[in-house]
């Protein structure tokens, strides 16, 4: 798909989608899978594939928000795939910029697809959580649309 390409018109929350996706297995609003994941899973402020990317909460988004990396594009840039970052849709190859002072992934902005662009709010974020063997790109494009089709029969 493209980038920033929406690929399914499903009712499905954040949080079991990056579960489903990454292999995170952990439960709850998506903001508390930082504190969730401290000795269960390596933590940490550099994107890789496969990893989590933990939003905190904010006015904007209560309960937080997680996002898969599907590629790093480099220090200050990562495709994410994602679902729910607009209502009831699954979004694939996403851009994220890393736009904090100290390049720690603390701060990023998140392409918005309905204006086609990167989207001007900055949100917090606590940093990326990793999985023992995470998925490769071809594995979470394969599970997002696995997911979707099964999604979409429900």
């Amino acid at each position: 798909p493209a980038v920033g390409a929406t690929v399914g018109s499903v009712p499905m929350q954040c949080a079991p989608f990056a579960r489903a996706v990454s292999g995170v297995q952990l439960r709850g609003a998506a903001a508390d899978w930082w504190p969730l994941s401290k000795g269960r899973y390596e933590r940490g402020q550099t994107p890789a594939v496969g990893s989590v990317l933990v939003f905190r909460r904010t006015a904007r988004l209560p309960h937080g928000h997680v996002a898969v990396v599907a590629r790093v594009v480099s220090d200050r840039e990562i495709l994410v795939t994602h679902a729910n970052w607009v209502r009831h849709q699954v979004s694939e190859n996403v851009p994220v910029i890393d736009v904090s002072a100290g390049n720690d992934w603390t701060r990023v902005r998140v392409w918005w697809p309905p204006a086609g662009q990167i989207g001007a709010t900055e949100y917090a974020t606590f940093g990326f959580i990793a999985t023992v063997g995470p998925p490769g790109r071809d594995q979470i494009a394969t599970s997002t649309q696995t997911l979707i089709k099964s999604a979409m029969r429900e």
